[in-house]
């Protein structure tokens, strides 16, 4: 088990070796090259991580059971892995880009990856996995789409747009990697970035002139399937779209129940699919904000990114106030309840790659429970802890031993001041619990046990806990 990074995404990762071996499905085959260029997305001149010479990289679109192979030209002065965030390798953990289980591609070398989308379908993203390369970019949406037989659970939309938002630092990843390893904060991010673009000058004194913004066009009258990734490395994003609602369908490959939000807090390697009905009246053009959580706003303020949703028949440019973002300084209780209303749709066709052939979780007995607070990461040992460790944190890293197809709970503690995401590569898991204060044997009473939402990327809120039940 490997978490990366204080502040950055928390990677989880239990490598099971199994042979790997193809269907006679279609194959999918993709070149990929990381490279430096030179872009200016908060207007000041910076090097960045490019994908096939763009920034952000190009969308990687596979159907349910593809055979995809990527061969990846690393081009960059460092070596490189690139690794599929929520896609699962079951069978080929050791294609999954991650230091452990890949060996790094040396600068000037190329790596062909070689997997299969068995039985998955919905919204994920890729990304560098070394060096905190991801703060500089070589990140894209990863989209696997149904296959025709199986049928979507809603009305097939007029249009797919993928939406990349993230807190971004003018200073490259080097810089600050440099400033992590010598025991620093990140700090603030210098901006938001939507698809690799600052923010509209909404604001004269915030948005300095001349910053290039990303612009979606729709069609009045049409819904469209809206594909939001958090790509950034350490701050939880606040999406909302002026004036239209946001029917959630998909998180992470999985339906979920279609109920309607006004703005839903995205953290850091959530990806979200979203329904959006282009239903206003189109009297001027719309904001789209990504704005940042669980900071002193009136320090933040400038953090914020702004895209325009632009109707055809729009009247005029958007112009005045932002959509406000959640208000819950006196109900600090709004993001845990957020995030467990989010709940599987259980009835939903589609792709369900769960070993046991079965999602009655709640009914399985659990193998093993694992515990973790702060984080655990260093040199490899196998000894990761079966309760809350106490005393102040400590670097480490354990190797997990899984029971095959059994269920472990594991049970993440955040006693940091700040929100924190955890994520599982190749796995998915159900979270089944979250709540603010410390664990206890009674919080098992209060689990989801129908229709939990299973994702492989999830949040543990400062000063609170989530429990989760993952298949191994």
């Amino acid at each position: 088990m490997a978490l990366l990074g204080s502040y950055s995404l928390y990677l989880i990762h239990i490598a099971l070796l199994f042979r790997l071996c193809f269907a006679a499905d279609p194959f999918a085959n993709y070149e990929l090259e990381l490279s430096y260029i030179t872009v200016s997305p908060l207007g000041v001149p910076q090097q960045v991580i490019a994908v096939n010479g763009k920034f952000p990289g190009p969308t990687l679109n596979v159907t349910t059971n593809y055979n995809v192979v990527v061969n990846v030209k690393n081009k960059l002065d460092e070596n490189a892995l690139i690794t599929w965030s929520g896609v699962q390798m079951r069978r080929s953990s050791w294609q999954d880009g991650v230091l452990g289980t890949n060996c790094p591609i040396p600068p000037n070398w190329n790596w062909t990856y070689q997997f299969q989308v068995k039985d998955q379908i919905g919204s994920f993203f890729y990304f560098p996995s070394l060096n905190f390369q991801r703060a500089s970019g070589g990140f894209g949406s990863f989209i696997i789409t149904n296959r025709d037989i199986i049928p979507l659970p809603f009305s097939t939309p007029d249009g797919d747009i993928v939406i990349m938002i993230g807190d971004w630092y003018t200073r490259n990843h080097t810089a600050l990697r440099t400033a992590l390893d010598a025991g620093k904060d990140l700090g603030m991010p210098d901006g938001v970035l939507i698809n690799g673009k600052g923010p509209f000058r909404y604001n004269n004194t915030l948005v300095p002139d001349g910053i290039d913004y990303e612009t979606i066009n729709v069609d009045p009258g049409k819904t469209y399937r809206i594909r939001v990734h958090n790509v950034g490395v350490s701050t939880c994003l606040n999406f909302r779209i002026q004036n239209h609602n946001l029917l959630l369908a998909e998180t992470e490959g999985y339906y979920t129940s279609q109920q309607n939000y006004t703005s839903v807090d995205i953290h850091v390697g959530q990806s979200y699919s979203f329904l959006v009905t282009m239903d206003q009246n189109a009297s001027s053009d719309y904001y789209i904000v990504a704005s940042s959580r669980f900071v002193n706003q009136s320090l933040w303020q400038r953090v914020t990114g702004v895209a325009i949703l632009h109707y055809s028949n729009s009247k005029g440019k958007a112009a005045g106030p932002l959509p406000d973002p959640p208000n819950d300084v006196y109900d600090t209780s709004y993001a845990v309840n957020q995030a467990m209303s989010i709940r599987q749709n259980v009835t939903a066709s589609g792709a369900r790659p769960n070993p046991q052939g079965s999602y009655h979780y709640g009914s399985i007995n659990v193998t093993d429970v694992l515990a973790d607070q702060f984080q655990v990461k260093g040199a490899y040992k196998l000894d990761f802890p079966n309760n809350p460790l106490t005393g102040p944190p400590r670097m480490d890293r354990s190797i997990i031993n899984g029971t095959y197809k059994g269920f472990i709970e594991v049970i993440l503690q955040n006693n940091d001041t700040v929100v924190q995401s955890f994520h599982m590569d190749g796995y998915s898991f159900f979270v089944v619990g979250m709540a603010y204060g410390d664990w206890t044997e009674n919080n098992r009473g209060s689990y989801n046990r129908w229709d939990a939402i299973s994702r492989s990327t999830t949040q543990v809120c400062s000063q609170g806990t989530v429990s989760r039940i993952f298949i191994v």
